[in-house]
């Protein structure tokens, strides 16, 4: 386990989970608000006014299952494999998805995009490449911007491939959560509100203007970051 995980206090965790929960069902057309993704995600209840669906329900708590699974993994510092990514989608998608878990058995498309994702008879090879390259350029990067790119490009790659017959947009933002946690840096929540420029950058791989993208939100993630680690502090002083 890296340094970095170790400030991680359980009530960080808890926030980056419910921002993740919400922030990325929403970029997917969720309506569950803010608070009431607190009260799934600390209570496991919703509550009756907010008009939510079943389905929006699960996508909100099948986070909290797809990411206490990627905290053990991180904990028992894992690297990312093709097994990993199939266990976060079969999460993420439980109850939502007869296929969780399995690559897509027939050819999807990207809805506005201008290029066909993976087929399915080469989406394993391809993914498994995939996690590989990521491996390879880590264990090479000189500068944790090489290492930042890598994480990022990797998204890009991932959602062009498309490997699942839905919810690749909630597998591969938990996948790059996690590659991003275990390398140290801190979360990158992706706003609802910034969905049209995530998407460009992904339409268009814009890994430049992804990458000046993410290091503004990370660098105020790492303050928000360490404002948990010292609240943290301050409480075991006075017990």
């Amino acid at each position: 386990m890296n340094n970095a995980l170790k400030k991680i206090t359980s009530e960080y965790f808890e926030d980056i989970l419910v921002r993740l929960a919400h922030h990325s069902a929403g970029i997917e057309g969720n309506t569950i608000s803010l608070p009431a993704t607190v009260s799934i995600i600390v209570n496991g209840t919703l509550p009756s006014s907010s008009g939510a669906t079943v389905r929006e329900f699960y996508e909100i708590e099948n986070h909290k299952q797809a990411f206490e699974r990627i905290a053990t993994h991180l904990f028992n510092n894992d690297r990312l494999s093709v097994t990993i990514i199939k266990e976060i989608h079969a999460d993420l998608t439980d109850r939502l998805q007869y296929d969780k878990g399995q690559f897509k058995k027939s050819e999807n498309m990207i809805i506005g995009a201008e290029f066909q994702s993976a087929s399915p008879a080469e989406t394993p090879l391809l993914v498994a490449q995939l996690v590989d390259n990521l491996q390879y350029r880590l264990d090479n990067a000189k500068t944790n911007d090489d290492k930042l790119l890598a994480i990022l490009d990797t998204h890009i790659q991932f959602e062009r491939i498309h490997p699942f017959s839905d919810g690749n947009g909630r597998t591969g933002r938990m996948i790059m959560m996690y590659s991003l946690l275990q390398e140290g840096f801190p979360p990158l929540i992706i706003e609802k509100e910034t969905k049209a420029q995530y998407v460009e950058f992904l339409a268009n791989q814009d890994i430049d203007g992804f990458f000046q993208f993410a290091k503004e939100r990370l660098d105020k993630e790492q303050k928000r970051m360490q404002a948990f680690h010292n609240m943290d502090q301050e409480q075991i002083r006075y017990e």
